[in-house]
């Protein structure tokens, strides 16, 4: 059998409680990746739980960042995510999954320690 061709998603979500600082720009710096870990870990745990977890690669947080105009306690993530489109699974359903990820998270007000904007999460192919 072929291998599955690897597709990808992603996932847009502000944090309410996390600081934003000119080193999460920076992906060198010990605190963007230090987020990053920590971030890749709960979107994975999250989205193992999840109608996707038999096709389910893994997420990569890609960016944090800041939207001009608004506090600074306020930090806007993307992460990549990847699944592999088998054969036998049914495609994507970016709606069901964004239901399921609500549900998981409190109406999208907590991930793991982080408090969400509950209007914010965006998942997208």
């Amino acid at each position: 059998s072929t291998a599955a061709a690897l597709e990808h998603f992603t996932v847009n979500f502000t944090i309410t409680n996390l600081l934003y600082t000119s080193d999460l720009e920076n992906p060198d710096s010990a605190k963007f990746r230090a987020s990053r870990r920590v971030m890749n870990m709960l979107l994975d745990q999250l989205l193992k739980k999840s109608s996707i977890d038999p096709v389910f690669q893994g997420c990569e947080t890609t960016d944090f960042r800041y939207e001009p105009g608004s506090d600074r306690d306020q930090t806007r993530v993307d992460a990549v995510c990847t699944y592999s489109k088998e054969p036998w699974a049914a495609p994507l359903d970016r709606v069901g999954l964004y239901h399921q990820v609500s549900n998981k998270t409190r109406g999208i007000t907590q991930l793991g320690p982080y408090s969400l904007d509950k209007d914010s999460l965006y998942v997208n192919g």
